[in-house]
């Protein structure tokens, strides 16, 4: 493979360099014979922290649709995505060097008859933790448990699971090696998940003062999916006229979300980006998620920081381009600090050394 050549600022630190793509990976020392390939502002491969590959409205879809998701995403910049939750087998991307690499949570557990339809392995409490054993098992290091769900019976937002169960499910995929994330909307649920050592929050739309302590404490990471949480008040008009006091706890929860997204930041909470492409959300449209972020009131160069090296790094990856780190990198041709636009047009797209776009 020839050597390639690309300049220009490189963040985080922002430092004017060359940087060269040999094999593969990053080096700073000139090859000979390097192909110049263009010049920008170089951000480390962006990060999808909650992305669903494989999953659209009625459940899993076909590979050709996974991989037409995937190009859309690395499309956009995202170069690693983690997935949150998918009814289809999506290992076999983990062999195509063209697509973003993979981080899978293998299915969503919830509670039976209380998620959408095909997406999960449905199961009642005394089975919760054989299942998240089981996907533990089969996906790359994270579970995915649907915390709370609307109750028909309640009429409202509960909790999917009682504590034990959540105590014991949390203790084997701990046990099995790996970390433990969930969907939450309301409050009731977050108090459990911390007793228990859940690992991160996704949504967090219900986080109080005293859980955002608890997680700064231990050190649990928020993926507030903002574009996602601005649906709130949809669902709600969309359960009323059966579900009343569903609809106002859905109202109330999309009224504070901005608030608790920013007492979160103040406090410490590690925040990272995640666009919930899947189902009805489109793939390809992580820069609308930072842009949103950016507009509830977080700093740019933090949700940037949160979509790219600081991303990487949490989910295990080198977190900038370091001499002989994989070159995994985007080009845009203007500061994406100073003007967020530009992450809807990269000018280079970068993937295990080769330009895919």
């Amino acid at each position: 493979m020839s050597a390639l050549r690309f300049s220009g600022p490189v963040l985080p630190d922002g430092d004017v360099r060359e940087v060269y793509v040999v094999d593969g990976l990053i080096t700073y020392e000139r090859p000979s014979g390097a192909e110049t390939v263009g010049e920008g502002w170089i951000v480390p491969g962006l990060v999808d922290a909650h992305n669903h590959l494989g999953l659209e409205d009625g459940g899993a879809t076909s590979d050709e649709v996974i991989e037409e998701q995937a190009l859309a995403d690395r499309a956009n910049g995202v170069l690693l995505v983690r997935d949150c939750g998918s009814p289809a087998d999506t290992r076999w991307v983990h062999e195509r060097e063209d697509l973003p690499r993979l981080i899978r949570c293998g299915r969503h557990v919830a509670r039976t008859q209380r998620y959408i339809r095909n997406y999960g392995h449905e199961v009642e409490p005394d089975g919760l933790p054989d299942i998240v054993g089981e996907q533990a098992q089969a996906g790359d290091g994270w579970v995915k448990l649907v915390g709370d769900w609307i109750s028909r019976d309640a009429g409202d937002l509960v909790p999917s699971f009682p504590d034990d169960a959540v105590a014991a499910a949390i203790g084997v995929a701990h046990a099995h090696g790996a970390k433990v994330t969930a969907h939450c909307f309301g409050e009731a649920a977050l108090s459990p998940l911390l007793d228990a050592g859940i690992d991160c929050i996704e949504h967090g739309t219900g986080l109080t003062e005293a859980h955002i302590a608890r997680m700064v404490a231990q050190g649990v990471a928020l993926v507030p999916t903002v574009l996602q949480t601005d649906k709130l008040s949809g669902f709600a008009d969309a359960g009323r006229s059966k579900f009343p006091a569903y609809a106002s706890t859905m109202e109330s929860l999309h009224r504070t979300r901005r608030d608790v997204l920013m007492n979160a930041y103040d406090a410490g909470v590690a925040l990272y980006v995640g666009s919930d492409g899947g189902g009805s959300t489109r793939h390809g449209v992580l820069h609308e998620e930072i842009r949103a972020m950016v507009e509830m009131g977080l700093p740019a160069e933090y949700v940037l920081g949160a979509a790219s090296w600081r991303g990487r790094a949490w989910l295990g990856w080198n977190p900038g381009l370091d001499e002989g780190d994989p070159a995994d990198f985007v080009v845009y041709p203007r500061d994406p600090v100073a003007d967020l636009s530009v992450l809807a047009e990269p000018a280079y797209v970068v993937l295990r050394g080769k330009v895919v776009s």
